[in-house]
């Protein structure tokens, strides 16, 4: 019992926290990125690691369903101490692009369902949800490729990726740059894709950063890692 009183104290003191880190101007560019919190993410990430590792308090913070309060449980939790059931829900329950990303990175990842996830998420129907999918299977393209069917994914990218809502699109882009860029086999065949879909060609880039354009991200990827 005192351990549950003890939790919600802290729970109230770190939203009062974060309400006091809350800047306007940061809101406003979070909310074009579909982010609804105005919390600086390096004074999240310092907050963070006073805070160091409570999983019990990061689940209360989840509870909360405030974004800033989402991103900094997850920051303070045990990757490993979450069932598969309770991952999935939580996927599911995350609203924001920012929320959804740091769960799949920095919780999914490193967690021991991390391929089960990957399997059920990348056949779901929600796009959002097959898009967390799609983000496990460019980690195990990149890390973990055996028993992948990468001609089966590049048949899927080419097949649906020009028509998929725009957090599916990315992912497959994603996934089929990365093969493109780890197996050398398959480069000509992902370079062709890409070209022929034409997804992200004309992305906005900004100087000294690498085109999303899959075409373009392999060719200068692959050229890095040769001239390395």
């Amino acid at each position: 019992m005192a351990e549950t009183v003890g939790t919600e104290t802290a729970v109230v003191e770190v939203m009062a926290e974060l309400a006091a880190l809350e800047d306007p101007k940061a809101r406003a560019v979070n909310e074009k990125h579909g982010d609804d919190h105005g919390v600086n993410l390096g004074k999240l990430r310092a907050l963070a690691k006073r805070l160091k590792t409570q999983q019990e308090l990061a689940c209360r913070l989840w509870e909360t369903d405030d974004t800033a309060a989402r991103l900094l449980a997850i920051l303070i939790c045990r990757p490993k101490a979450f069932g598969q059931d309770e991952l999935d829900a939580m996927l599911r329950g995350a609203r924001t692009p920012k929320v959804h990303d740091w769960l799949v990175n920095y919780v999914v990842k490193k967690n021991p369902h991390h391929e089960e996830l990957r399997v059920v998420w990348s056949a779901d129907p929600d796009p959002v949800v097959a898009s967390a999918g799609w983000a496990l299977t460019t980690e195990r393209v990149a890390k973990k490729p055996e028993g992948l069917d990468l001609a089966g994914l590049l048949d899927t990218i080419e097949a649906r990726m020009k028509d998929a809502p725009e957090r599916l699109q990315w992912a497959m882009n994603h996934c089929l740059a990365q093969i493109g860029i780890e197996h050398p086999e398959y480069r000509a065949r992902a370079i062709d894709i890409g070209e022929r879909l034409e997804v992200l060609k004309d992305y906005p880039t900004s100087p000294g950063c690498t085109s999303p354009f899959a075409p373009v991200w392999i060719t200068e990827m692959v050229s890095r890692q040769q001239g390395a």
